[in-house]
């Protein structure tokens, strides 16, 4: 079925343009709200809404509560929180639907809404669909008077996050003696993220704790360190965390300024607890953007490498079917099931930051954990409505790649699920021959694109 308002993580666009106008979010309130009440068939439905701190929030958080109070069900506003606390929230607070208005690490013009489950997690693509059904349908059946919701705010809600992330980091330990210096990209997490460290006792250095609303991610950031890099230099800081607009992913940085991604990081922890017997069978989860030197590295210490398509939402769908408790994605979404039920960058730095403690090491030394292969990607755009993964040309250029490679390497061609773009990636020990191997496949594409 193609889908006409979500993508691959819920409903996104630019602000006050479709879909992200005020009348979609109500419309999309009443179909959730609908559908609920269809499954569930109780009155006075809770849920809670959360958002990153875009202007656009303000707008959209007050048309989507306006939708569920129509339709009978509760509201429970939380203000600007990270991704992960309002799946935290939705089941803390036994709500029957959470919402999360945010574009992640996207600027400031664009925005998008996330629906969680009473579980936590992010709804299945088959409740998505039901949802999408009603958007546009009939006006649906609105509650009575008598009926309609209340709204309330949760003030404490920062206060429950924060206390639950502390939770997770090792009883009878603190970060003492670290100075970190913590990117909140202007976005959900810039207050929580640095009380959560200095109520552990580190040194904070915040960064990207003013928000605008129009700053949000600019020049700052899980997708933007430079000026962290730079910081925890001028600081000389121990390290430095980066989070993204909506907290639930994460990069860090060494004392030496060097990046350090989703990769390593992963591999600090699945090391860590495989030692101390916590990593459920011996495996990690990834998706197969993941280097093939990680998957190497894991392979020497007995660690098996899942892997699963783009997308957290697809690494934690394998993680629940096989029974993982550890998976990610290099670009630093890092899920710790035992914990929670989505990415979360927060709750990932400190676990790293508890075997950095444990282990006595500097960050330069801890997190370079292996070296990565030689990994390209390029993308090639292609006519709507063209298909030139099915045609010959490429099929066989795209064999003949893999045949080469064979052991020493990895070759992995996709569509975008979000807009008309191959991407070509591969990965070896010899950087001139993948190199080559991609280039060779693009111009076959552009080829055969333009030929039809």
């Amino acid at each position: 079925m193609t889908r006409k308002y979500f993508g691959t993580d819920g409903i996104r666009g630019r602000a006050n343009t479709h879909p992200m106008t005020a009348e979609v979010a109500l419309k999309v309130a009443k179909a959730a709200a609908s559908n609920l009440r269809a499954a569930v068939g109780e009155p006075h439905n809770r849920v809670v809404i959360g958002k990153d701190t875009r202007l656009s929030c303000y707008m959209l958080e007050q048309a989507m509560a306006s939708g569920f109070l129509a339709m009978g069900m509760d509201v429970v506003l939380l203000g600007p929180m990270p991704t992960p606390a309002v799946a935290m929230l939705t089941r803390s607070l036994r709500a029957d639907l959470g919402v999360m208005i945010s574009a992640s690490h996207n600027p400031h013009e664009d925005n998008g809404i996330k629906l969680f489950g009473a579980d936590g997690y992010k709804l299945s693509d088959e409740l998505e669909i039901a949802i999408e059904a009603k958007i546009d349908a009939p006006e649906l059946q609105a509650a009575e008077p008598s009926d309609l919701g209340r709204a309330s705010r949760l003030d404490d809600a920062s206060g429950r996050y924060i206390e639950f992330i502390k939770g997770t980091f090792p009883r009878g330990q603190n970060l003492a003696g670290l100075r970190i210096v913590v990117d909140c990209a202007h976005g959900a997490a810039y207050r929580v993220a640095p009380q959560v460290l200095w109520e552990l006792q580190a040194d904070v250095i915040p960064m990207g704790v003013t928000p605008s609303g129009l700053n949000i991610n600019q020049g700052c950031g899980a997708t933007d360190t430079k000026l962290l890099q730079q910081t925890v230099l001028d600081t000389e800081a121990d390290l430095g965390i980066a989070l993204d607009g909506d907290a639930d992913r994460i990069i860090m940085v060494d004392e030496k300024g060097k990046r350090i991604d989703g990769d390593q990081l992963m591999a600090i922890v699945a090391k860590s607890w495989k030692a101390n017997d916590r990593l459920s069978k011996n495996t990690l989860v990834a998706t197969v953007m993941s280097n093939l030197g990680l998957e190497r590295h894991l392979k020497s210490l007995g660690i098996s490498l899942e892997r699963a398509a783009v997308g957290d939402r697809y690494v934690v769908e394998k993680m629940r079917a096989g029974g993982y408790n550890v998976g990610g994605e290099q670009s630093g979404h890092i899920v710790f099931s035992d914990f929670a039920t989505t990415g979360d960058g927060l709750m990932a730095a400190l676990q790293v930051l508890a075997v950095l403690k444990s282990e006595g090491k500097a960050m330069s030394e801890l997190a370079h954990a292996f070296d990565p292969v030689p990994q390209i990607l390029q993308n090639v755009k292609f006519s709507k409505g063209a298909k030139p993964l099915e045609t010959d040309p490429v099929k066989k250029v795209i064999a003949n790649a893999e045949k080469s490679l064979a052991s020493d390497g990895r070759l992995l061609v996709r569509a975008s699920g979000t807009e008309p773009v191959i991407r070509v990636m591969a990965e070896g020990d010899d950087e001139t021959k993948i190199r080559g191997i991609v280039s060779e496949i693009c111009e076959t594409i552009e080829k055969t694109t333009k030929a039809g």
